[in-house]
């Protein structure tokens, strides 16, 4: 492809064209995986393993009710998905961010603010 005249550009073109849908077909076999993944059941030990925590505070969590957890008899079942937005769900604001919200709602109630 590196002698491209204009000849051989309708050539060049298809190729291109083949490598992308190659590539989309690729992207979306990923994407269809990553999904499937999160959608995973995961015992409370592949669990504590992914959100870094012991066996026993995951069993005192779902006693406290305090993270998403499906119950069948006495097995415990989780998911990545759930997991990775109740971690997340957890997520601090920064001192940048608090300010400009506090700026923002200033702004919006006519007050004046300073640092």
């Amino acid at each position: 492809m590196n002698d491209l005249t204009f000849e051989k550009l309708p050539q060049a073109v298809t190729q291109i064209y083949d490598k992308l849908e190659k590539i989309e077909r690729l992207l979306e076999a990923q994407h269809n995986v990553d999904r499937i993944d999160s959608d995973k059941l995961l015992t409370i030990r592949e669990a504590a393993e992914i959100i870094h925590l012991s066996v026993p505070t995951i069993y005192g969590l779902v006693q406290r009710q305090e993270i998403p957890v499906c119950k069948k008899g006495k097995r415990l079942y989780f998911t990545q998905k759930e997991l990775t937005h109740w971690i997340k769900s957890g997520r601090k604001k920064t001192v940048e961010e608090i300010q400009s919200e506090a700026s923002q709602y200033m702004i919006r109630k006519g007050l004046k603010y300073g640092k």
